[in-house]
């Protein structure tokens, strides 16, 4: 009997459990009532709140031609298509033998941050979000953004000037972009302080700015913050002098690649579908894009290695010269000739071709190392300046790739807790990776705080974690006194 009532009660508790269990899977987890929790915070634009800039990843600013002709941003209407003669000159980067990276300019420039991306399938117009959850975070705190405003798209009365986005030529030098993000800040300074004049009577107020960047945003706010406007020396010893951090308070890093990526390596080497919507990017003309190099894996982390070798065996270097040269790798492919014939139109000769697009491989990915050199001083911020992540950590994530020594074979081997694009160790900048264990975080960035978020890394920022933590981070969150 009393064993006959302990099942009975069992089988109630278990019917009980799974219905409740059911209840929260059918209903969904519970959302926080953001309104009710910061709109106070929210509505409060007094001259003491810190204006925010947005800054997007690689492929977050749209790109246009002189004319008008949608570069990057638009796969619908009057947009440019990568697989013509015409478009892969447009898309890649001009190369010249002997010319410095910074001398190799075109003429397409970066209009806007993408809120959004126009595809067309089957003749039929698509939007995909792109930056437009960033955006609505921000206006569920009370940040409205100027460039919506002045292009009449939302009407944001009086608070239009509390948010900004940079957009940037997301091709190019890490190092050239952080130049160009010095100038942006002091033209929105100057706009701020004529606002603060108008509203609060506060001429030339002090302005300080609190930073959101996406993926790669993240890399070219981080060199800014270190060395402000200065350019890298080819060699010599790095140290951050904190030049960036005077206009700087809080900087919220989402799914940045501190550590690189291996995505960057495979298209560098394969070329990239970015979906089957879209038209096919060519490895030469992915490598004529300096800041794509720049998101490769650090080679002491032995993301890359020869197939069958042991994992005391010194890993293969991305960064080396002789890795791509040796295995045909992207411009040093002989198949990517077709597509350097193109590219480079006033070379008469295969040979010829070869030399520049060696050249260019070669200064790129010199560039590259120096940046990831620059980046990877361990540096403590000035007192003031302050650094949060917000990272995935449970997709699986490509971590480690095998080659053979004839490069007839490039294959990912293994995969980590990440974003599905991003290693978590990578955003956290983790230097156990490939290192003695210990338990404590080893990373050259000092982490004001981390956050870890389950989804992947374009769709982080409508998880809702990351929209209360942020809005927390940006309105409530004691601030600590900037250094003077």
């Amino acid at each position: 009997m009393i064993a006959a009532m302990r099942r009975t009660q069992a089988r109630v508790r278990f019917v009980m459990g799974s219905a409740l269990l059911c209840m929260a899977a059918c209903s969904g987890p519970p959302r926080a009532d953001l309104a009710r929790i910061y709109n106070r915070a929210a509505m409060d634009h007094g001259p003491e709140r810190n204006p925010i800039i947005v800054i997007p990843g690689i492929l977050g600013s749209r790109l246009e031609a002189p004319d008008g002709e949608v570069v990057w941003g638009a796969f619908s209407g009057r947009f440019t298509d990568p697989e013509t003669e015409r478009g892969e000159r447009l898309v890649a980067l001009p190369m010249r033998e002997g010319a410095p990276l910074r001398d190799l300019r075109d003429e397409v420039r970066a209009t806007t941050v993408l809120e959004d991306l126009e595809v067309s399938l089957i003749g039929l117009p698509l939007r995909l979000d792109a930056y437009r959850h960033v955006l609505r975070v921000l206006g569920v705190g009370g940040y409205r953004d100027a460039t919506l405003a002045r292009a009449g798209n939302v009407d944001y009365g009086a608070l239009h000037y509390t948010c900004f986005q940079f957009e940037y030529d997301w091709r190019r030098d890490l190092v050239e972009n952080a130049k160009l993000f010095a100038a942006y800040l002091e033209r929105r300074r100057d706009e701020v302080q004529k606002e603060h004049e108008q509203r609060f009577g506060k001429a030339k107020k002090p302005v300080r700015f609190d930073i959101v960047a996406h993926s790669m945003g993240g890399l070219l706010v981080r060199y800014f913050l270190r060395y402000g406007t200065d350019d890298l020396a080819e060699t010599g010893e790095l140290r951050p002098t904190w030049k960036g951090a005077e206009w700087i308070d809080r900087v919220v890093l989402v799914g940045t690649p501190n550590h690189g990526s291996l995505h960057a390596l495979t298209e560098l080497v394969f070329g990239v579908d970015y979906s089957f919507l879209t038209p096919r990017y060519a490895p030469a003309v992915l490598g004529t894009m300096p800041a794509v190099y720049q998101l490769l894996p650090r080679a002491r982390h032995g993301a890359l290695r020869l197939e069958g070798a042991s994992e005391s065996a010194p890993a293969v270097d991305p960064l080396d010269p002789e890795t791509w040269i040796e295995r045909s790798w992207g411009l040093a492919d002989p198949r990517e000739d077709a597509t350097l014939a193109w590219l480079l139109p006033d070379a008469k000769t295969k040979e010829e071709r070869r030399r520049i697009a060696l050249d260019h491989l070669k200064k790129c990915l010199a560039r590259a190392r120096r940046v990831h050199e620059a980046l990877d001083v361990p540096a403590q911020p000035p007192a003031g300046t302050e650094l949060y992540l917000f990272s995935g950590d449970a997709m699986a994530t490509p971590a480690g790739a095998t080659c053979r020594a004839d490069g007839s074979f490039l294959k990912v081997r293994s995969h980590e807790p990440g974003d599905g694009t991003v290693l978590r160790s990578s955003a956290l900048g983790d230097e156990r990776v490939g290192a003695a264990w210990m338990a404590e975080l080893a990373s050259p960035i000092h982490w004001s705080g981390v956050h870890f978020l389950f989804t992947d890394h374009l769709a982080m920022t409508k998880d809702p974690g990351f929209v209360d933590n942020v809005l927390y981070r940006l309105l409530e969150a004691p601030r600590a006194k900037p250094a003077r």
